[in-house]
């Protein structure tokens, strides 16, 4: 099989080629094409692969190879992997640093820093969805590019069922759970459901018999763990589940606003700067063997333990335990994701999938983050209990916000673009909601079809 990762030059690339050197069945992927529009990375990219490759002593690694012609990366592709970042981190930057002078929120995924990057990706993701059913229409698309709900929906308007979304955060907090209540993640069945970044763990069945309840009412183990730190046992008993980390933005809005304010660099800014820096010195010409892997693997651990710092500055927490730092293995999703379509092999893996009549308060093309089975015909997602009411208010004006996005990306209507800023529960003000446009279309020239 052959695998296609648009946006090839990314920091994570690696993550996926790991997995793949460890997929010794038949009808692994053989053959990868990174495509990136940005040659420098592209060079740095394929040097780490091939120092992972040859550390990883196998025999037959899958072959590499790294162009900037899409059509050419898409022809013969089984799978494509859609993982670009509209603006690069400087745009990441902008962002948060736009939304923080209004007084808002500016994280990537959830707020006005959301709606911002949404703005500017949906177009794209639409022109690469058209790109790829022309050109490799037997392919299945795997998206992690975020707003990952929002993007996986823009491109079903094209690709149908054909493009599921994966996130790690659903992955990682089942398996700390899983592990507190003494089982193997694997064994254990999740009852998780909402819209990308914006679930709950309302169950976790090991033997056919829930154990939440158990986990629920034991505050040691509860705050033993990176949600339970973040929610504190008493939010999370009245709530009566575990949210996903990034709820903390929602329920502690004001505690986090202010940690952001107070940093002294945003999380976009940061990682702008390390990532600048490891570019530079993997794509170095003239270095011993190793050394883009060891660039990488240094780069990856400051990253990961610096995830959320704000989050855990509002809660009074310090640095992140070791436990926490292992990633929810979006690469593992991927590649379970894969290995079930391409050999009918059944998995259950939580997905962003369209709804269809999964949940009821949302019509059936709505993409939305649930357990799904996978077999050789796509992901379906399973039935689920309703939402409780909390829910779904914060799941509904969400969307709401979502849809807002598609049709502007797709009318270049600034009074769409306005809306989908004012409907969004982090922005509290319609004036706030032009202002903020206006301050991103200023600094974004990807915004410029906003009129």
């Amino acid at each position: 099989m052959r695998l296609t990762i648009l946006g090839g030059g990314g920091f994570r690339v690696p993550l996926v080629y790991g997995a793949l050197l460890g997929d010794r069945a038949e009808g692994r992927v053989t053959g990868v094409t990174l495509y990136d529009e940005d040659p420098a990375r592209l060079t740095a990219m394929t040097r780490v692969l091939a120092d992972q490759a040859a550390a990883s002593g196998v025999d037959d690694p899958p072959a590499v190879t790294a162009t900037r012609d899409l059509d050419e990366a898409l022809r013969e592709a089984d799978f494509v992997f859609c993982a670009i970042r509209v603006g690069g981190l400087d745009g990441r930057a902008a962002d948060e640093r736009i939304a923080l002078a209004q007084g808002v929120l500016g994280q990537e995924t959830v707020g006005a820093g959301g709606v911002a990057y949404g703005l500017r990706t949906v177009p794209v993701a639409r022109a690469l969805a058209r790109r790829i059913a022309r050109t490799a229409p037997g392919a299945w698309v795997i998206n992690f590019t975020n707003p990952a709900g929002l993007v996986t929906e823009a491109m079903a308007e094209e690709l149908g069922g054909r493009v599921i979304g994966i996130c790690d955060s659903p992955v990682g907090l089942g398996r700390r759970i899983a592990r507190l209540l003494g089982a193997r993640p694997q064994e254990a069945w999740i009852d998780y459901v909402g819209l990308n970044h914006l679930g709950w763990v309302r169950g976790l069945r090991i033997g056919g018999r829930d154990e939440l309840p158990r986990l629920l009412a034991d505050t040691e183990a509860l705050e033993s763990f990176e949600e339970g730190r973040l929610f504190g046992a008493e939010w999370l008993r009245s709530l009566g589940a575990v949210p996903n980390e990034y709820l903390h933005y929602y329920y502690f809005n004001r505690d986090t606003v202010r940690a952001y304010q107070e940093a002294g660099q945003t999380r976009g800014a940061f990682l702008r700067d390390q990532q600048r820096g490891f570019y530079a010195e993997a794509a170095r010409p003239g270095q011993p063997a190793g050394a883009a892997l060891a660039a990488w693997d240094r780069t990856r651990h400051e990253r990961e333990a610096t995830y959320m710092a704000e989050n855990r500055e509002a809660a009074g927490l310090g640095e992140r335990d070791a436990a926490d730092l292992e990633s929810g293995g979006y690469e593992q999703v991927a590649l379970a994701l894969m290995r079930a379509i391409a050999r009918d092999e059944r998995a259950t893996l939580i997905l962003n999938v369209r709804n269809g009549s999964t949940l009821s308060v949302l019509d059936a093309e709505a993409v939305i983050e649930v357990p799904c089975l996978v077999d050789a015909n796509g992901a379906h997602p399973v039935a689920v209990d309703p939402l409780p009411l909390h829910a779904v208010g914060l799941v509904t004006s969400v969307k709401a916000v979502e849809r807002a996005v598609l049709r502007a990306a797709a009318s270049g209507s600034r009074a769409d673009a306005v809306k989908a800023f004012a409907l969004h529960p982090l922005v509290d003000s319609v004036r706030v909601a032009r202002r903020l446009l206006d301050g991103y279309a200023a600094e974004h020239p990807g915004l410029a079809y906003l009129r």
